[in-house]
This record gives C-alpha cells, sequence and structure tokens, in this order.
C-alpha cells in the first residue's frame, strides 16, 4: 500500500547526496578499483577514527562480522558464549556456526541485556559474551566491562544497531576485543547492498580478521596460512560508505531531533510507554529505531497501517521460541514480554518534522479511541 509516511525514504536519502555518490561510484569504475583498494583503504582508516578504535575491517556484512570476531578469538566446539534472544538470529546464528553453544540471558527494560543476570550465566565453559547494543542504544558496558575483566572472558559486541552510539563518552564498538557493524541498507549508515566491519584495537585481533575476510591468504607472499572465509567489503560500497560517513554526525543530530520531538508529542499518551529521552545521562543514543510499547501492540499496529504510517514488528516471536532454533529451555520473561508489546515508528535523518505530527496524531487517536 502507498504510505503517507514512510518507515524510511531511501529515494529521498540518495536524492540528498546524488552528486557525491554518483562521483563516488564513477570514480571507482573509472579507475577498475574493485576489490581491496584505496577506497576500502580509506573508508577503514576514517570509520576507525570516528570510532576512536586502532583498526576497523570492512567485511561482506554484519553477520560476517560477528563470526570472523569469533573465529578469531577461537570460539569453538564445546564453548559457550552469552548473549540474548531480543535480536536478529544473526548474533545467535554466528554462535552455532562456530560449534558452539548459545547461552540466553534476559533483557532490561532498554530493550538491552540485563548485566545483572550475567554472571550467574558464567560457567567455565563461557568463552565470549556478546551484548547487542539495540536500537542505538549502548548496553551498560561498565558493568558488563567488570564482569568479563573479572572472569577473563572476551566481549564482542553486537554494534550493528548502534554506530555513533556512546556510553560515558565511548562509542559502541570500542569497548571488547571486537566491535560488529552491519551496512545493510536500512541502518544508520547503509550501504547499496549488504556490508559491514570489524572493529578493534587489539593487534593481534585485527590482524587475524584481515586474513580470515580474505581466505586466510598473506598477499604479499601469497603463502595461506589457515583457513578463512571470502568476505570483503567492495569498493563500490566503500566508496558510497566513507560519502556517507561524513554526513553520519548530522544524520545522529537529526535523529535525536525527531525523537525528543516524538517525546514530546507523545508524552502524557497513558497506552504506549516510551524510550528513554535522547539526554539521559551516561547514554547518547543515536536512535537506530525509535520503538515504542504498547500492550494493545497488534490493535496499534493495524490502526497505524491503517491512517498511512508505515511501522515494523521487530521480533514478535523471541529467538528462544523458534523451536526449530532448539533454545526452547531458556526462561526469559522479559523478553517475552517486550516482544508482545514493541513497535518501530518511522525516524529518519529525511524525515518532516509534519510527519512526525502526522504519526504523533495517529497514536494519540488510537489512545483516545
Amino acid at each position: 500500500m502507498s504510505y503517507k509516511v514512510r518507515f524510511v525514504d531511501f529515494p529521498e536519502h540518495y536524492r540528498r547526496m546524488k552528486s557525491e555518490i554518483d562521483a563516488a561510484i564513477q570514480g571507482v569504475l573509472d579507475g577498475g578499483d574493485y576489490i581491496m583498494r584505496r577506497q576500502l583503504r580509506e573508508f577503514e582508516k576514517n570509520l576507525a577514527g570516528f570510532l576512536g578504535v586502532k583498526y576497523a575491517i570492512g567485511v561482506a556484512n554484519g553477520t560476517d562480522a560477528i563470526l570472523l570476531s569469533m573465529k578469531a578469538a577461537g570460539i569453538g566446539r564445546d564453548d559457550e558464549v552469552i548473549t540474548v534472544a531480543h535480536t536478529f538470529a544473526a548474533t545467535v546464528t554466528t554462535i552455532v556456526h562456530c560449534n558452539a553453544t548459545p547461552v540466553l540471558v534476559d533483557i532490561g527494560q532498554d530493550y538491552n541485556m540485563d548485566v545483572g543476570n550475567v554472571e550467574a550465566a558464567i560457567t567455565k565453559k563461557t568463552k565470549a559474551i556478546i551484548p547487542v547494543h539495540l536500537n542505538g542504544r549502548v548496553c551498560d558496558m561498565d558493568r558488563l566491562m567488570r564482569i568479563a575483566s573479572k572472569h577473563d572472558i572476551p566481549i564482542i559486541e553486537d554494534a550493528a544497531q548502534a554506530l555513533g552510539a556512546s556510553f560515558k563518552g565511548k562509542k559502541a564498538g570500542s569497548f571488547g576485543l571486537s566491535g560488529c557493524f552491519s551496512f545493510y541498507p536500512a541502518k544508520i549508515l547503509g550501504a547499496l547492498g549488504d556490508g559491514g566491519a570489524v572493529t578493534t584495537s587489539d593487534d593481534a585481533m585485527a590482524e587475524k580478521i584481515f586474513l580470515l575476510r580474505d581466505h586466510y591468504m598473506n598477499r604479499d607472499t601469497g603463502e595461506f596460512l589457515g583457513y578463512g572465509f571470502n568476505s570483503r567489503l567492495d569498493n563500490l560500497h566503500a566508496a558510497v560508505l566513507d560519502v556517507k560517513l561524513k554526513r553520519l554526525p548530522q544524520w545522529i543530530e537529526r535523529r535525536r531531533e525527531l525523537a525528543d520531538l516524538y517525546q514530546k508529542g507523545l508524552s502524557g499518551v497513558s497506552s504506549i510507554k516510551l524510550p528513554p529521552p535522547s539526554g539521559n545521562g551516561d547514554y547518547f543514543d543515536v536512535y537506530q529505531n525509535y520503538v515504542i510499547r504498547s500492550q494493545q501492540r497488534d490493535e496499534l499496529v493495524k490502526h497505524l497501517r491503517s491512517s498511512g504510517v508505515e511501522i515494523i514488528v521487530s521480533w514478535p516471536k523471541p529467538l528462544h521460541k523458534h523451536e526449530a532454533l532448539g533454545l526452547t529451555k531458556f526462561n526469559l520473561p522479559v523478553t517475552e514480554q517486550i516482544s508482545r508489546e514493541v513497535l518501530s515508528i518511522p525516524l529518519y535523518p529525511e524525515m518532516s518534522n509534519d510527519s512526525v505530527k502526522l504519526v504523533v496524531d495517529a497514536i494519540r487517536s488510537f489512545d483516545k479511541r
């Protein structure tokens, strides 16, 4: 159907940067620089600088970013990895593909890992913890880093939804052994297809990721040093991402402005629960998604769509409730409740204030009804 307010407006996003994006693409084509060339190196350097880390390594997608991080960290058979069920399947899938066992803990009211549940889940087999920084908000990394340090367990951050977000001034993807990012088109920094990156300040970790993404081959000698993967970020995507990276700070600021408009416009609406406000103490949120909660979620979804507002419901069934995944033994009451209530409403930098008002009015009309 045709929506008055789209969830993401890809055509408008492109139109506002058309000349720059077209020039970047033309530069790649004119130079024949397709794989592992200058544009990739420049983007990796600029991304690392933006995040305050030593290395950024472009890979094929966000899923590979997590998979290669775990491979580089030595995660394998009989190991356990602690993470959450309120996330896209890729987070847990990569654990299984390493022949390791996912151990799921519940989330808190901010949709991120409830760090208070982590220590009780640690065993002698625990070899990594993967916090998921969801919706553009960083997990409580102070507490998590203390727990991980106490037990000598590496942290691999799933920061796919949190590029530019920070906790106490430190950016997502810069806390753990590695950070994992996705450049799927709908992400806050999106490519023209799939793309991802691993960030780290650990020299040995970076060396392994560089090798793993390119068949574990030393390009200078031609020697294969092990078994790797074909997971390189193409130069074409890197060139476009580098153009967009320059605009990311202003996009983040606009996202926070829009979140403030929602916060003010929806305050006092009794039938919904809002996310934390953008100026909330130690947290600098970038609002990859603006997620609200309603006990009448499914009815609200129908109302918004019929009002011309495109919305998304992420993971109405949490991962541990998919029987084929073999995770049904976990008891995660907060995850289950939140999965029944959440929906994401439109928020993107090109969105107008009038569009925000239309969404707010539609939600308020539902609340009155």
